[in-house]
């Protein structure tokens, strides 16, 4: 909440006649730095709706300033925004622009990191062989600038797209990868989801490690409760609760889950939401062989060809 706060203070005031012109100095307008910034923040604080906001407010300003580089920049955190609320089809819009714009203007570390999320969009959307490669391409084109930044998020989409091709030993290597550099650059942000995702490749293998997976969802969701990250929390505690419920421990599955859930007070439009009801629905449902049609509803809202857990 604190970051919050000083973003809050900073663009109270800004004053575009005043500020913009120092682009020229900077590189990008701030007001649409704090704004593709507050974005990020908000949304990990469980405010997807508000986060949203920012991020089509940051793109417009962008747009209305004329310049690339501002635009660039904006295009780039409203298109991770997107994936956070996993609307993939507006994310890919924003991210091909980018990239668009970035050999346009000869930009090398914009169409790098651009490359770098879409390949994180094929990860998360059943495409794993273009995500290795757009990714790999990424991360090796940010190294060649000497860019670490954001590292992390690229090596757990990379790690996701190995695992669903079956490659496990390399899904394990960026997993850990990953993890390392979240320590090493104190690149925090990002901790919870990193452990998260590490459970979820432990269960993909074969003969999955359920208690590896266990303590790495416990990890995630300590370090999120600690950073007051609810919509990373949420995701820790689905992944959580569906382990739990796959070892029939659907009552302690559903209170852990509960409360996680009943915090949030919009976005109710996003997939994570979505599918948190739904599976909040499903523990909570006395089954009689399958979900009731009220859970097969909300099943269904979610995305037929999104695969959970791994989002």
């Amino acid at each position: 909440m604190d970051g919050k706060e000083h973003y809050d203070r900073a663009l109270a005031i800004y004053d575009p006649a005043e500020h913009r012109p120092l682009t020229t100095r900077s590189g990008r307008d701030v007001g649409v730095t704090l704004l593709s910034f507050r974005a990020t923040c908000v949304w990990q604080l469980g405010y997807p709706a508000a986060s949203r906001n920012d991020a089509e407010r940051a793109v417009k300003n962008a747009r209305e300033t004329g310049q690339a580089t501002t635009l660039m920049y904006a295009l780039y955190f409203a298109g991770r925004s997107h994936i956070y609320f996993r609307n993939y089809a507006a994310a890919h819009t924003l991210v091909d622009e980018l990239i668009a714009l970035a050999d346009e203007r000869g930009a090398p570390y914009w169409k790098a990191l651009g490359t770098a999320a879409r390949g994180g969009i094929f990860a998360l959307t059943g495409k794993a062989s273009d995500a290795v490669r757009a990714i790999t391409w990424g991360i090796t084109s940010l190294r060649s600038t000497g860019a670490s930044l954001y590292e992390p998020s690229h090596l757990w989409r990379l790690a996701i797209a190995y695992a669903e091709l079956g490659q496990r030993d390399d899904a394990r290597r960026c997993i850990h990868d990953a993890i390392e550099k979240v320590e090493r650059s104190k690149e925090k942000w990002c901790e919870a989801e990193v452990h998260r995702i590490a459970g979820e490749i432990a269960l993909k293998s074969p003969e999955p490690d359920t208690a590896k997976a266990e303590a790495y969802f416990e990890s995630a969701l300590t370090v999120a409760r600690k950073q007051q990250a609810k919509s990373w929390e949420l995701r820790a505690a689905m992944s959580m609760a569906r382990l739990w419920r796959d070892q029939g421990k659907r009552q302690q599955a559903s209170d852990l889950l509960a409360p996680v859930y009943g915090w949030f007070t919009e976005g109710f439009d996003t997939l994570d939401l979505k599918e948190a009801k739904a599976l909040l629905a499903e523990l909570q449902e006395v089954y009689l062989g399958k979900p009731s049609p009220a859970v097969e509803a909300d099943l269904r809202k979610c995305g037929e060809d999104i695969k959970p857990g791994l989002c």
